[in-house]
């Protein structure tokens, strides 16, 4: 899926959003029916009884939008940090890692990579 390397992280940050509505529509619905919490309280009662299955849908998507973001941002931010290096023999120690976080960023950072290969002599 060639796609998802460009959009992975606005889709991650996409289902985080909408984990945290879900979930807290179910958590107003369950336990603060009778409150009026404005935006919160409007929804959950347009969800209804939609809610107990949406709490079980707002956790999961809460998981997995945020594993998603986190690995994106953590993977990204390692990548720009071993690029920074100007000794080659950093980076023909972790090439492979390199290669591999590389092909689930988007393809800019694949273009940086092999750019700063060349820039070393590597390739």
């Amino acid at each position: 899926m060639k796609i998802w390397r460009e959009i992975r992280l606005p889709a991650s940050l996409l289902i985080l959003i909408l984990g945290i509505i879900f979930f807290v529509s179910s958590v107003v619905w369950l336990f603060f029916r009778e409150a009026d919490l404005g935006l919160a309280s409007n929804l959950s009662s347009f969800f209804g009884d939609w809610n107990y299955y949406l709490i079980v849908v707002g956790i999961v998507l809460l998981f997995v939008g945020g594993w998603y973001s986190y690995d994106y941002i953590k993977k990204r931010k390692y990548l720009l940090e071993e690029l920074k290096t100007d000794r080659k023999s950093e980076l023909v120690k972790k090439k492979a890692e390199l290669e591999s976080i590389v092909k689930r960023l988007p393809k800019k950072y694949e273009r940086m990579l092999r750019e700063k290969e060349e820039k070393l002599g590597l390739r």
